[in-house]
This record gives structure tokens, C-alpha cells and sequence, in this order.
């Protein structure tokens, strides 16, 4: 099945089964391996990528359902977001191992563009499920708020 959609601002055409998670997708007929494979269930955030403007699992999205859509992955991420928050995570020297980043700057990008002064509360409930096994969660809560400064001033 002949799927269209736009990833990181370039019309593609899939020809996958409708059942085909998004990452298998992006990874192996796009060669845009930002994005991790670490659960399969959605539950480690590591495969987090933009769909229409918003945080998402490819792990667990069937390109079947994604006709027309705009996706954004951490190789086409950019934007006043995603330098605030590429600035903070270097000067916070956030990632250890950096398996989960890319999924960790997307959900916090995605933070950052509906909420741009974020709470701790809204930080914890906007990366909830972005698992980190170096535990560095609380330099990312700080690099997040460091980042919301740097928008704002």
C-alpha cells in the first residue's frame, strides 16, 4: 500500500503494509536512524518524533494512519525550540550514553511549543515515559527550564 507524507518538509511515498510502525519506516527505507528503537510499546520514548506538530510514539504508529501527515524527526527538527533546547542540553551536559535523546529533545520540544514557561509538574507530565537509564532526569528538568529562559530572553 502506497502511502504519501511529508518528512522533515520532503514529500515521500512508502510502499509498506498499513501495519508498518512509523520508526521501521523512517530507519530502513528513509535512512533516518535519529530515532531509537528501544521498547516496541511505547513505553521509553526513545523513538519520539513530531506527527502534525505533536509529540509521538513511531514505534507504535502504523504508517497506514499516518496518510497526508507531516512528520518531524530529530534530523529535521529546528526551530527557536530546538536550539533553546539543543543550547541547554550542551551546557547541562545532559546526555550520558545519548540513547534516548533524540526521543528526551523531541517530547521537550514539543513541551516548549505548547508551554513555553513549563512548571515541574508540566515538565514530569510532558516526559513521563521518556526513560532514561543514565537517570540524568534531573538535568534534563533543568536544561528544559534553562531552555524556556533562553527563549524568553
Amino acid at each position: 500500500m502506497a502511502i504519501s507524507l511529508e518528512v522533515n518538509g520532503n514529500a515521500v511515498n512508502i510502499d509498506a503494509p498499513e501495519d508498518t510502525p512509523l520508526l521501521w519506516v523512517l530507519r530502513d527505507d528513509l535512512g533516518l536512524t535519529g530515532s531509537k528503537f528501544g521498547c516496541g510499546i511505547a513505553q521509553c520514548g526513545a523513538c519520539t518524533v513530531h506527527v502534525n506538530g505533536e509529540p509521538r510514539r513511531s514505534c507504535v504508529a502504523p504508517i497506514g494512519t499516518l496518510e497526508g501527515a507531516d512528520v518531524t524527526t530529530i534530523e529535521g527538527a529546528a526551530g527557536k525550540e530546538v536550539e533553546a533546547i539543543r543550547a541547554a542540553w550542551v551546557a547541562h551536559d545532559v546526555p550520558q550514553c545519548g540513547y534516548c535523546q533524540s526521543g528526551q529533545i523531541m517530547s521537550a520540544v514539543g513541551l516548549l511549543s505548547m508551554i513555553p514557561k513549563p512548571s515541574d509538574n508540566d515538565i514530569d507530565l510532558a516526559m513521563t515515559g521518556n526513560v532514561c537509564r543514565c537517570c540524568t532526569y534531573h538535568r534534563i528538568r533543568a536544561a528544559i527550564h534553562d531552555a524556556a529562559g533562553r527563549m524568553e530572553g
